[in-house]
């Protein structure tokens, strides 16, 4: 379990989160949500001990400002927005990384074996031999997804982490996260902007709004016609399917 408590952060005196309160539970997907530039990804970055923050980060009771980052390294997962990557690896050895932090000669047969199973949990077990440069847009995006995977971490941290995917592995990748976060008990924040994707997939929603929190809850409590006009400045109606599960339908920008 994280648990954030009176985290602000800013660059050059200028406050980009303020007071900052949520807990992200184990087992569950707890996704935040926001207008562009509101501060979500320098959030992720100071869950995940990137950057330093005012206030308080627990990982089960502990503070992570009183942990070595080997320490921290050894619990969280973090998969930055951009991945880009040109180094002349290949994909086997770029999840390898998520395991070793360096590469050697001599690998054991359980190392490999855990990133031929995360490799053909992504169906990408076929790429093993790329170079990652070879790669499109998409598939480099699940070979990354692969390496945050790869460790077995107590926290996955993921910006963005189907921006380059189609509709398809959008969904999967998305199934798939949501199958381990429960299996492994991980606790998984991710940052999303589809909303109906956040819809289907969080447990919890953390909306954020010029680097506060304007509201947290459920779906269903969250993603409404009011939020999206006063973070989003969008007219939309919600309708909720057969399952309970809200959809966004926006026909007019407000800016």
């Amino acid at each position: 379990m994280i648990k954030t408590r009176n985290l602000s952060f800013g660059y050059n005196r200028e406050k980009v989160l303020k007071n900052i309160d949520f807990i992200a539970r184990q087992g569950k997907i707890t996704s935040i949500i926001g207008a562009n530039g509101t501060g979500k990804s320098t959030l992720l970055k100071n869950i995940s001990g990137l950057l330093k923050s005012e206030g308080d980060i627990f990982f089960e009771g502990k503070n992570i400002h009183n942990m070595r980052q080997a320490e921290i390294a050894k619990i969280f997962s973090y998969l930055p927005q951009s991945t880009s990557c040109d180094v002349g690896l290949n994909v086997f050895e770029i999840v390898l990384l998520g395991r070793l932090h360096k590469l050697t000669y001599k690998v054991s047969e359980e190392e490999i074996n855990r990133v031929m199973e995360v490799l053909k949990q992504l169906n990408i077990e076929h790429l093993a031999s790329r170079n990652i440069g070879e790669l499109s847009g998409g598939q480099s995006q699940l070979v990354f997804i692969a390496q945050a995977l790869v460790k077995n971490p107590k926290v996955l941290i993921l910006d963005e982490p189907t921006s380059s995917l189609d509709l398809y592995y959008q969904l999967e990748i998305l199934k798939l996260l949501r199958e381990l976060t429960v299996t492994n008990q991980f606790t998984t924040i991710v940052t999303l902007h589809q909303l109906d994707l956040v819809a289907r997939f969080a447990d919890e929603i953390i909306v954020l709004k010029q680097g506060e929190i304007y509201s947290k809850g459920s779906p269903k409590e969250t993603i409404t016609s009011k939020m999206l006009k006063e973070v989003y400045c969008v007219q939309a109606d919600i309708v909720t399917n057969e399952e309970g599960i809200p959809h966004v339908m926006p026909y007019g920008a407000l800016k």
